[in-house]
């Protein structure tokens, strides 16, 4: 390995080590939201670590073919500890200001997609709904008012024909009625049950 080569490994480790002491930053401030789960969190420390080492290697392939010697390690720690003493807390400051921002744009997005969009379509759903009850309760009463028209005459015929009728058919009916009307009533109180027994 010439020395030109080895110059440029050294650069490149460095930064390198910029880079983690950086990208280990940030993956730290995020971590919180997955700190709680303990099998997440595991996986994802082993993933970013993972990560971060085929990515080094990757760059240490292409710079010098992949050869590890001592002095690449050294360069790592080297660029580690200019991050840490020069450049961690003006990042940390950064990363926060850039976090806010990004929460700024997305509250303002997602309030401009609830104005535009999500509360209209909610005021229209509504007024479809209540034109459609609206509809639907006056077909009823319609419908019940015309009935009670035609019906009335019937049962004003029946009622009619019903006293003309001789004293023993009345109370014949009349029995008939009460009989029918107390099996209505058994059928309702055992559908009642039956449907309270399954609830």
């Amino acid at each position: 390995m010439t020395l030109n080569v080895q110059f440029i490994t050294m650069i490149a480790m460095v930064l390198s080590g910029l880079y983690l002491g950086i990208i280990q930053e940030t993956f730290r401030r995020f971590s919180i939201h997955w700190r709680s789960r303990r099998v997440l969190a595991y996986f994802m420390e082993i993933s970013f670590w993972l990560t971060q080492t085929l990515l080094l290697y990757y760059l240490l392939f292409r710079v010098n073919s992949g050869e590890l010697r001592l002095y690449v390690f050294a360069a790592v720690l080297l660029g580690f500890s200019v991050y840490q003493v020069l450049v961690a807390k003006a990042y940390r400051w950064l990363l926060e200001h850039i976090i806010r921002i990004v929460l700024m744009c997305f509250r303002f997005v997602e309030n401009v997609v609830n104005v535009l969009f999500i509360t209209p379509v909610k005021f229209i759903i509504q007024v479809v709904v209540t034109c459609i009850l609206f509809v639907l309760q006056t077909l009823m009463r319609i419908i019940s008012f015309a009935g009670k028209l035609l019906l009335t005459p019937v049962f004003w015929i029946f009622r009619t024909l019903f006293g003309i009728l001789p004293k023993n058919i009345q109370d014949n009916l009349y029995k008939s009625a009460g009989f029918y009307s107390t099996i209505k009533n058994t059928c309702r109180k055992w559908v009642k049950k039956i449907l309270f027994k399954r609830r």
